[in-house]
């Protein structure tokens, strides 16, 4: 895999000219800046600018405007910053404009068809694919023991997603017994060649036995056999480490700056 070939087509594809990624969202180009808008204020869709193509003397204004979008909106979004973005002190240009930086995460793309399907669990654990509206109970109630605060929005968003197009999204839970113990998504975006791994957490108690392993491995599986060329993963500090043992790149780094009106 060339990294700069495939990072320049993650940017083409999935960021200046990308598809909607929630149920009812729109995606929207203004000037130098393509911003996503949920359908719901609430909780439906992901918000917020995805690619910009400003410079030094055209970034200021950009953020100011996507401020005053917003904020008309009263609504809060986010400017996902990459760390190949341009200007190079965009950063510190959101800050200035009343953005707070989150986390920062690796971009992290590997090859589907080059990626082990083999599914390797604890014993006694089993993966469920969700396909009931009601078995999500169980992947929100993972994320809130796996990252310690509930998700106001991810249950709704998934229930839409399913009655929508239950192609567009394959929903896995890791279950001891009757016990949800992780849980983990795979984003599957007609019309480009990336599939993404989201939503991967496991209970504290369960860490370090493979499950995340196995859940890379079952949703690369059903992204190569739905004709998808790529994976890709906006990868925390804890979850990187084991991608690049399984073979995936890292690309770039991406951080989140969030404006709240």
């Amino acid at each position: 895999m060339d990294p700069e070939a495939v990072l320049a087509q993650f940017d083409a594809r999935m960021r200046q000219y990308a598809p909607a990624d929630g149920t009812g969202s729109r995606v929207e180009r203004v000037g130098d800046v393509v911003r996503q808008v949920g359908a719901d204020r609430d909780w439906n869709g992901w918000t917020g600018v995805i690619w910009s193509d400003v410079d030094a003397d055209t970034a200021d204004a950009a953020i100011q405007a996507q401020v005053g979008y917003f904020t008309a909106e009263e609504r809060e979004f986010e400017w996902k910053l990459y760390a190949h973005d341009r200007p190079h002190d965009l950063g510190a240009r959101l800050e200035a404009a009343g953005f707070t930086p989150e986390p920062q995460e690796t971009l992290m793309v590997a090859e589907a068809a080059e990626l082990s399907t083999e599914v390797r669990l604890p014993e006694g654990v089993r993966l469920c694919q969700v396909t009931e509206p009601a078995e999500l109970d169980l992947v929100t109630d993972v994320h809130e023991a796996a990252f310690g605060e509930p998700d106001t929005w991810l249950g709704d968003q998934l229930r839409a997603q399913l009655a929508e197009s239950a192609t567009s999204v394959v929903v896995v839970v890791a279950m001891a017994g009757e016990v949800p113990v992780s849980a983990a998504r795979l984003e599957l975006l007609p019309g480009t060649p990336f599939a993404g791994l989201w939503g991967g957490g496991t209970v504290p108690e369960w860490r370090g036995r493979g499950i995340y392993r196995a859940l890379i491995a079952y949703r690369a599986r059903i992204a190569a056999e739905c004709g998808y060329r790529y994976l890709q993963v906006d990868a925390s500090s804890e979850s990187s480490p084991i991608l690049r043992r399984l073979g995936f790149a890292a690309l770039s780094t991406t951080t989140p700056y969030v404006y709240r009106p």
